[in-house]
């Protein structure tokens, strides 16, 4: 059971780095190389309490829908999104939005279990942590490169 834990520091109000993080049609831009898409559910704009999105995407070659909702939400703090259905045996999102002079420092944990037991467990050590990992980097840059834009940094 990984928990990956990031943190990023950008230039930009609290409610802004929230609202980016929430955005259904920046998180498509931001996965844009698993070719990832909202098929169900919120497919733009953004998502609040007790909605769901499906995602449909591309990981290692093999098309993939994961369904989560929005169980907690608290403007501009701190949302969670957990999946419904998916790859995953199961997941446990938390996005948190601390306001600090100059800016916000936004932390992501993602806490996962992969299915398949002790195959999925090996998988994580081989593969899969440092693959999830680095595709939180990559959107947590996206999110913040757009809401530092916003500000005009």
């Amino acid at each position: 059971m990984p928990i990956i834990k990031t943190d990023m520091f950008i230039y930009a109000p609290r409610d802004i780095c929230f609202d980016v993080a929430r955005d259904i049609d920046i998180h498509t831009e931001s996965t844009s190389q698993t070719n990832e898409r909202a098929v169900g559910g919120v497919t733009s704009g953004l998502i609040g309490l007790n909605e769901t999105v499906t995602w449909e995407a591309v990981h290692f070659g093999v098309k993939q829908n994961l369904t989560v909702r929005i169980t907690e939400f608290d403007f501009p703090k701190r949302f969670v999104d957990e999946m419904e259905k998916g790859s995953f045996k199961r997941f446990y999102h938390v996005h948190e939005f601390i306001e600090k002079e100059n800016g916000t420092l936004m932390l992501d944990t993602f806490d996962y279990t992969s299915p398949f037991g002790i195959i999925g467990r090996l998988a994580d050590q081989l593969f899969l942590e440092q693959y999830m990992k680095e595709f939180l980097i990559k959107r947590n840059r996206y999110i913040k490169k757009i809401a530092e834009e916003r500000v005009g940094r």
